[in-house]
């Protein structure tokens, strides 16, 4: 094939060149295109591809006529026109189908996400509904009312009946008033000491007796007694604060005064007049069937007052199961340094009576009072007890 063409072109080269009277504007494209035809067959023959050897036929061809060399150029050119171009590939059945499976999962995420929404939103407005339902039934409880929601049937009373709360009744009221009761704190205590007992322990009992949060203390005292379920350090601050608390309440009701021994017949500690729970309390009780016995620390004695002048202050501090060890140290070492309560030599010392009242309560005296002073008592150190001086602590 190729060499038949190469044969043809030459003889068309052949006479184009001969054909000197041939306008030359009408044959300089054609042999520039022949020319080109040529040369790219030339340059594929220079370079075949690597395929079997072609028997080349030798045989005399007839040298094709300027016409009959047009229709050749013609039908090449049209062939090379019609031969389609290269098919793009088509997309695989394999990639169609992930594509499908892609969008039927967002399609399935979408709806997922907007029924979990809606069920949320369905959640929220229940809820909501339920706290309005508990703030109507709260509301009406609380007036003596039947809750909104809920039907009672009213029962028939005939007009000669006397109606009469039966035991039932009266303790489901019990039980409305412990609900009601606030829970036990003692940051109001806290404030009046603050605001009415000085750092040395004066108090001021002409301005607790005209403020009324000192009574809404001890009601709240009243109301919240000591349970099983307290810690150790809770149910003994409690009792301290009450002792100190009803010492106080004491003077009050009775203020003006210069000594508390001057009430009830000069015995204040054994009267029976404070009530906490269902049960009622002397002075004496809490500190003498309580704390002594219960809590077996000496350092009670520092933390008790008795509003006089030769007790161990009181503390402008409310007790706390928090602060109770802290301030029962601080306390004990104020006093037994404090010369006006106590004079320590290593030599010779003269405490307080507290500590011969109490004595066995503190067991080596030297011993303990070396735990707490600033200056070291030898054992042989000669003991005295200093008079006790009863005046109001005011």
């Amino acid at each position: 094939m190729y060499c038949s063409k190469i044969i043809i072109l030459l003889s068309i080269f052949s006479l184009f060149a001969c054909n000197n009277t041939s306008s030359t504007e009408t044959t300089a494209p054609k042999q520039a295109t022949i020319q080109t035809q040529a040369n790219t067959s030339e340059e594929r023959q220079a370079t075949p591809p690597p395929v079997k050897e072609i028997s080349i036929n030798t045989e005399t061809v007839t040298p094709a006529t300027p016409t009959e060399a047009k229709e050749e150029v013609a039908k090449t050119t049209t062939k090379q026109k019609k031969e389609p171009p290269v098919a793009t590939k088509k997309p695989d059945q394999s990639d169609i189908r992930i594509e499908e499976v892609k969008e039927q999962v967002v399609d399935k995420a979408s709806a997922v996400k907007t029924e979990a929404t809606s069920t949320i939103n369905n959640a929220s407005v229940k809820v909501i509904e339920a706290k309005e339902e508990i703030v109507e039934a709260t509301t009406a409880i609380s007036k003596n009312l039947p809750a909104p929601s809920v039907k009672v049937e009213q029962p028939v009373i005939t007009p000669t009946a006397t109606a009469h709360p039966t035991k039932e009744l009266e303790e489901e009221k019990k039980k409305e008033v412990v609900a009601l009761k606030k829970e036990l704190t003692h940051t109001a205590w806290d404030a009046l000491l603050r605001k009415y007992v000085s750092a040395t322990g004066q108090v001021n009992y002409k301005g607790l007796k005209a403020d009324k949060k000192f009574e809404t203390y001890l009601q709240l005292l009243k109301d919240n007694p000591v349970q099983n379920d307290w810690s150790r350090n809770k149910k003994m601050a409690y009792w301290i604060n009450a002792y100190n608390a009803f010492t106080i309440k004491l003077i009050v009701d009775n203020y003006p005064v210069s000594s508390i021994t001057n009430l009830h017949g000069g015995k204040p500690w054994d009267h029976q007049w404070i009530q906490l729970g269902d049960k009622t309390y002397t002075l004496n009780d809490i500190e003498h069937k309580i704390l002594r016995p219960q809590f077996k620390d000496a350092r009670i004695h520092f933390a008790v007052n008795c509003a006089a002048t030769s007790c161990p202050p009181v503390l402008n501090r409310a007790w706390t199961a928090s602060n109770l060890n802290s301030n029962l140290d601080k306390q004990t070492k104020l006093f037994i340094n404090n010369a006006a309560f106590n004079s320590i030599d290593e030599k010779k010392v003269e405490l307080s009576k507290i500590f011969d009242w109490y004595k066995e309560d503190f067991g080596n005296l030297i011993d303990y009072l070396n735990k707490y002073a600033t200056t070291k008592v030898k054992d042989n150190a000669k003991v005295s007890f200093k008079e006790y001086d009863w005046a109001l602590n005011e």
